[in-house]
């Protein structure tokens, strides 16, 4: 985990204008580290909540040798080119904060730490953190975790990248507020860098997929009131393969669908459309109960990113999916997460503790 006293540099080449950049503006708007500096050499010396909204003032400077200059003990990855793999100018560069002292937190495909380069410039007290590690003693799911008793909200979406771990950070958020005993469960790389534990779902073999959330949700879930469990991907997405492992091995009892404010098909597949939503929901709610066979949850309310609309139009697309779905909406990293707990708590029954999560037997 990324902590308080970490001061951290954030390699985000290229990612403040484009979607790559997701696990480094996820740190900027969520990590507890001190993030000193973000290395982005396409926007240097511009203003960062100008850029990107996000109210933390970080000088924006464009390579590592120039983010030295405001001691970082840390470079953070926060970038995710396809494939993957670094280029190899900025592999180089990754190699320099090794050299000059620096820890990395990698979320990458590729594990630093068995590059023997790395390893030989590590000095005492030096870590590499290779987040995306299949975890041990797995076993194939069981549908174990319906037989917890705490609320278990997996957050879905109509595509990847549009923030279903915002909006469970979000909702952990809100819930931890209330008084709640709830935990944020992180099933990517920002997630992990964010929270220091969870699972990389895409670094599981997939016959091992629904047993790694199982065990983690297991391992959590048994002195908690609420889980909330980072969704992946989309069952809409022609290349998607994370979203059922995770409602099987989660077992949600509620569903939160998340959604981009006049999105009409998966990006980058023009050729796929997103259907309208109160279809989206009846998939998502059809799937989770395997008709039937497994727990039933219900689809409580609806995560709509209005990042690219200002304020007005913002609030009208909200207003727009109410009445097309007949569900609460609204914008949990601009209006706050609370309608959306309300929903899925149903008048906060779970306050008063009295129902405390636990494996049954």
């Amino acid at each position: 985990m990324l902590k308080p006293e970490h001061r951290v540099a954030i390699l985000l080449h290229e990612g403040i204008r484009s979607t790559s950049g997701k696990t480094g503006l996820s740190l900027l708007r969520y990590s507890e580290a001190s993030i000193v500096a973000v290395i982005d050499r396409e926007c240097p010396g511009e203003s960062l909540p100008e850029l990107t909204g996000i109210p933390r003032q970080v000088p924006i400077v464009a390579s590592v040798a120039e983010a030295l200059a405001y001691s970082p003990n840390v470079l953070a990855i926060g970038i995710a080119p396809s494939g993957g793999a670094l280029p190899a100018e900025w592999l180089a560069e990754v190699k320099q904060a090794v050299a000059a002292g620096l820890s990395v937190a990698n979320g990458l495909h590729t594990h630093l730490a068995k590059d023997e380069e790395f390893r030989e410039l590590l000095r005492e007290g030096q870590w590499i953190w290779d987040m995306r590690r299949e975890p041990a003693r797995l076993a194939i799911g069981g549908a174990l975790a319906r037989q917890l008793s705490c609320r278990r909200v997996l957050t879905v979406g109509t595509d990847m990248a549009i923030g279903k771990m915002s909006t469970s950070l979000e909702l952990n958020r809100a819930s931890l507020r209330r008084g709640l005993r709830s935990k944020f469960l992180a099933t990517g790389q920002a997630g992990l860098m964010i929270a220091g534990d969870g699972i990389a779902l895409d670094a599981v073999r997939v016959d091992f997929a629904a047993g790694a959330v199982e065990q983690m949700v297991i391992q959590f879930g048994r002195e908690r009131d609420i889980l909330h469990i980072e969704g992946q991907g989309s069952l809409l997405h022609p290349g998607s393969t994370a979203t059922l492992p995770l409602l099987r091995g989660s077992q949600p009892t509620h569903l939160v669908l998340v959604h981009r404010a006049g999105q009409t098909h998966i990006r980058r597949h023009p050729e796929v459309p997103i259907p309208p939503l109160p279809v989206v929901v009846q998939l998502y709610e059809a799937v989770a109960s395997a008709g039937g066979a497994l727990q039933p949850a219900r689809v409580a309310a609806i995560a709509l990113n209005t990042h690219d609309l200002d304020a007005p139009a913002a609030s009208d697309a909200i207003a727009q999916v109410r009445a097309e779905t007949g569900l609460p909406c609204t914008d949990p990293v601009r209006f706050g997460a609370d309608l959306l707990l309300d929903a899925v708590t149903e008048e906060s029954r779970l306050a008063g503790g009295e129902s405390r999560c636990r494996q049954s037997h």
